[in-house]
């Protein structure tokens, strides 16, 4: 057996139980890494710098506290919060544009009462789209 694999082995046992790296670990990770290139961007001035570097630290060690924890129900409680909250809308609200700009067959209406995204076939002519969560209707063409 190689050292290598020695050593996979080794951090395999000692990881074994723990946490590990999972999505609100890593969006901490990247967080901290873009806040620490904003404190080299105003180095000049000391106070600001020094306190974003504060903010990092404190970030990392957060983020390696969830990676090494052995509470494995209380910190997949933690990211399960995040991926409802914050993860998830945020990726809907990016991938949701491409979706609809790779739909050739519909076109989308938003309401303008409740913001809901309406989808009708394309080529009907002039459409009159009743929201389903609102009751308001929308003219168009489709």
């Amino acid at each position: 057996m190689s050292f290598f694999q020695r050593l996979r082995n080794g951090l395999s046992r000692f990881m074994y139980g723990r946490n590990g790296a999972d999505q609100l670990g890593l969006c901490i990770i990247w967080t901290a890494i873009v806040l620490d290139l904003i404190s080299m961007l105003v180095k000049k001035n000391g106070i600001i710098s020094s306190i974003i570097g504060l903010v990092t630290t404190v970030m990392v060690l957060w983020a390696l506290f969830r990676v090494f924890s052995r509470n494995l129900e209380k910190r997949r409680a933690e990211n399960a919060a995040f991926l409802q909250k914050i993860w998830w809308p945020i990726k809907r609200k990016f991938n949701s544009g491409k979706q609809q700009r790779m739909d050739k067959e519909h076109k989308y209406f938003t309401c303008p009462n409740c913001k809901t995204v309406c989808r009708v076939p394309v080529g009907k002519g002039k459409i009159v789209i009743t929201c389903p969560k609102c009751r308001h209707e929308i003219r168009g063409k489709s």
